[in-house]
């Protein structure tokens, strides 16, 4: 099983979290900008975990497409989650739920919750402790896909 981490990001806020998760993923893990990824690189059994900032309530249109592209079946067989940086208030979007929803409509098999990691301000720097919990994250990921 290979881990494909995609992400876009705005200020590298994203970024810092998909290179976190990869670190907790192991050496079969790699993270790939969005405008990098190729859909052929996933295979059946692989773990493809997607990662946006919250941009006017939902993914970048980036993400959005690429998830778009992968709909009709095209990740069955593959392990998904999704996950987003965002600022805390009291209402913000949920780019992660949709991210899910569109991975599970893709055909991929969701193994995690939706998860939100928090940025200082709309253009960062993360909070304090998120880069810890984007490596336990992994962890847990790491367990639910058997590795």
């Amino acid at each position: 099983m290979k881990a494909l981490v995609v992400y876009d990001s705005a200020y590298g806020n994203t970024r810092q979290v998909a290179e976190a998760i990869v670190a907790g993923l192991g050496p079969q893990a790699q993270a790939v900008s969005v405008t990098d990824f190729q859909a052929t690189a996933l295979t059946e059994g692989d773990l493809l975990v997607v990662g946006s900032p919250i941009n006017g309530w939902r993914p970048t249109p980036k993400i959005t497409e690429l998830l778009s592209s992968l709909g009709d079946g095209r990740l069955a067989g593959v392990k998904a989650a999704a996950f987003d940086t965002r600022v805390r208030l009291f209402i913000h979007g949920d780019a992660a739920r949709k991210m899910t929803e569109s991975l599970k409509a893709g055909g991929a098999e969701i193994i995690s919750k939706p998860m939100p990691f928090y940025v200082k301000g709309s253009e960062g720097p993360l909070r304090s402790g998120e880069l810890d919990k984007a490596a336990a994250w992994a962890a847990d990921l790491l367990k639910r896909v058997g590795g």
